[in-house]
């Protein structure tokens, strides 16, 4: 039997990262999907193709979920999406994928959840299938499916940002490109005082897949001023870009002696209201993948 598999990979690979929160992993999961697939292809009764995928696709991401070893509350494996990935290519169901968010606050509440919990709240809030579908979708019956979905619904609640309290995608607001341009303009002019001006008070900075994580602006000040001050390790150059469709920096150091400012790391704001509430960093590995230089 032909499958024309590829033409549902984006869609997929999106869906796995958010079962997963890690690109590598949802690349993982898509090949085993496919593989699945092609082991199953007789038993295929060549409708519903795309319905079949997800459905292999989420058991693969439920047992990969379980096989994972927890270490505390931070999702260590978390990765980002670049935007140009999302934007690549057009697929047949193009409106799917665009009602997603996977704004990282979201992706890490997901988490929390039981891998099941996790794959119904997807189902039927994100993909918008019935309870029907979302029960074969996980290999469990409606009711259970139903009561999965709820229980997903009220644990979301309490670990969401308190901003939030949906999770379809938004477009992005005004204020959002300008703390951008600020916090740029902050960090290339080695200004604390200035990039404390555009953060929340109870601001929060992760660095995955590192455990540390500093909660308010008493805990971020030593960072900036080690940063900026004058036994800094160089100056700095910072490019926008995008990642989890939230606004996002690429960093470059030039080191004393060096000619060339080089890759850092990737700093992803998270805005509520007119200031930062979140920053997520990551390494600068991502760049090329962002279409971003590699010096300076």
């Amino acid at each position: 039997m032909d499958l024309d598999l590829d033409r549902h990979r984006r869609e997929l690979h999106v869906h796995c990262y958010r079962m997963l929160a890690s690109v590598p992993d949802a690349e993982d999961a898509v090949q085993e999907t496919y593989l699945r697939a092609w082991r199953a292809r007789e038993s295929f009764d060549g409708e519903h193709l795309r319905a079949w995928l997800y459905r292999i696709a989420t058991t693969v991401c439920i047992d990969v979920s379980r096989a994972r070893a927890r270490r505390g509350t931070e999702v260590s494996w978390l990765t980002p999406y670049p935007d140009p990935m999302l934007d690549a290519g057009q697929e047949p169901d193009a409106l799917t994928v665009a009602r997603e968010t996977i704004e990282l606050a979201f992706l890490v509440a997901l988490q929390v959840l039981p891998p099941r919990q996790r794959a119904a709240l997807l189902a039927r809030e994100v993909l918008g299938l019935p309870a029907k579908e979302t029960a074969e979708m996980i290999g469990i019956s409606v009711a259970a499916a139903n009561s999965a979905l709820q229980r997903a619904r009220e644990t979301l609640r309490g670990h969401l940002p308190s901003h939030r309290d949906d999770w379809a995608a938004r477009d992005p607001a005004p204020e959002e490109k300008e703390l951008l341009e600020r916090f740029i303009a902050a960090h290339e002019a080695c200004d604390a005082r200035a990039a404390l001006a555009v953060a929340a008070q109870d601001i929060r900075v992760t660095m995955p897949p590192q455990p540390m994580c500093f909660d308010g602006l008493d805990a971020l000040r030593p960072l900036l001023e080690r940063a900026f001050g004058p036994e800094r390790d160089g100056d700095w150059r910072l490019l926008p870009t995008g990642v989890n469709r939230m606004p996002a920096a690429a960093s470059y150091l030039r080191r004393p002696g060096d000619t060339l400012f080089r890759p850092f790391k990737l700093d992803v704001l998270r805005v509520e209201g007119s200031e930062i509430a979140e920053i997520t960093t990551f390494g600068w590995s991502w760049f090329a993948a962002l279409g971003l230089p590699p010096t300076l």
